[in-house]
Parts: structure tokens; C-alpha cells; sequence
């Protein structure tokens, strides 16, 4: 399985990737992740997005694309993409790059909420500082509170869960990457989720969105 997960803040792609990624048995890639790593170990990729970073400017698409495609290259059971791509350039460059590979995306992901509920449910949401497995108090509270299950790691609430952050990550997400959705749907690759309801709910969902996808290797 080749698929990236669309969505705004709060629609439940971290939750969802993981679930997911093991359903199908196919590698989770998180950008950020993927970034802190490089970094961490100071691979070649990571020490020059690190330069670019030190001095406040933004990491180029280029390095950022040759990062990921150092990942998606060591994934031959296939992959799980969040947080990648965020623009439409960032879409190309990932479509062409799968084409030249033999390899293309086989389905865009896409969870569906309404803003109020992506602020109401970011409110409440708690991240491992560890791992970074995500929980929310009233819908997916961890066994032991404050606690990871998976780790065992601390949770925290992240600053920009704030109402007013969100809001402003919102408006980001509808100016930059909403347009990905045409993009994917144009293609015949966009499946849409609802994201509202029980975290089972929507993984029956997701899994169901993508029962129609020809080549799942």
C-alpha cells in the first residue's frame, strides 16, 4: 500500500496512520519525524536541512524530497506518508518521483471534519513525548493517565492545541494544503473519511475507502 493521509489539525491522522500502517503492514513515514531523526544522527541530509534551520530559513522542497524518498526507498512493502506533501509543488515532486520509480501513489486519504470539532477535540488532546502516539482525554484516554501506552513515555499537551492556534493552523491548512484534495481527486487517487465518531469507527471507514485499491504491494 502506497498512500498519503490528508487532513486538518485534529482529524485524527496520527491515530488513524498508525492503525492503519498496521493493518496493512506497510511502514509509517511521519515527516516530522523523519526530519528530527536525520538531524539526531546528523546524516548528511539532516546536517544540511539543519543549516538552513539554524540560520531561520525554511528547509528547501529539494532536500526535503531527497530526506523522503531516502525513506520511501527502504520501504518495499510499501507506506504510509503524513505530513507529506503540504503543496501542490510538494505533490509533483512526489508524483513524478514515484513515476520514475515504477512505484506510483495508489490512493490519497482523506479525513474529513468540521473546524468546531477539530478545535473541540484538540482541546483535549495529550502527545507522547517519546513516540509521539497521540490520546485524547474523552475519547482515547491513555490506560494510565498522563502515561503513553505504547512507551510508557510522558504526555503533554502541545502549545499549539490552543483554540487560537488552531484556528490559525486552520486557516493555513485551508490556504495551502486544501488544494491538494482537487489535486488527488483530479487524478482518481482522493478517497474521503468521515473523521467524527469512535477512533474504531473511522479506522472500519478508512479501511473500507481503500477497499477498491487494485495493488495493495
Amino acid at each position: 500500500m502506497r498512500i498519503v493521509l490528508l487532513g486538518p489539525p485534529g482529524a485524527g491522522k496520527g491515530t488513524q496512520a498508525h492503525r492503519l500502517a498496521d493493518y496493512f503492514d506497510s511502514r509509517l513515514i511521519s515527516t516530522g519525524d523523519m526530519f528530527r531523526r536525520n538531524v539526531r544522527q546528523e546524516t548528511s541530509l539532516g546536517l544540511k536541512a539543519k543549516s538552513y534551520m539554524d540560520s531561520g530559513e525554511l528547509v528547501p522542497d529539494d532536500v526535503v524530497i531527497d530526506m523522503l524518498f531516502s525513506e520511501l526507498d527502504k520501504s518495499p512493502n510499501g507506506w504510509l506518508l503524513d505530513g507529506f506533501p503540504r503543496t501542490l509543488a510538494q505533490a509533483e515532486a512526489l508524483e513524478r518521483g514515484l513515476e520514475e520509480r515504477g512505484r506510483p501513489l495508489q490512493a490519497a486519504l482523506q479525513f474529513v471534519i468540521p473546524d468546531e470539532a477539530t478545535i473541540a477535540r484538540l482541546a483535549g488532546r495529550r502527545v507522547c513525548r517519546r513516540c509521539q502516539r497521540t490520546y485524547n482525554v474523552e475519547v482515547k484516554p491513555p490506560r494510565i493517565e498522563g502515561v503513553c501506552d505504547a512507551c510508557g513515555g510522558e504526555l503533554e499537551r502541545r502549545s499549539d492545541d490552543e483554540p487560537e492556534t488552531v484556528r490559525h493552523r486552520l486557516e493555513v491548512y485551508w490556504r495551502d494544503t486544501a488544494p491538494l484534495v482537487e489535486f488527488y481527486r483530479d487524478r482518481g487517487l482522493l478517497r474521503e473519511v468521515d473523521a467524527v465518531g469512535e477512533v474504531e469507527e473511522v479506522t472500519r471507514r478508512a479501511i473500507g475507502a481503500l477497499d477498491d485499491v487494485p495493488d495493495r504491494t
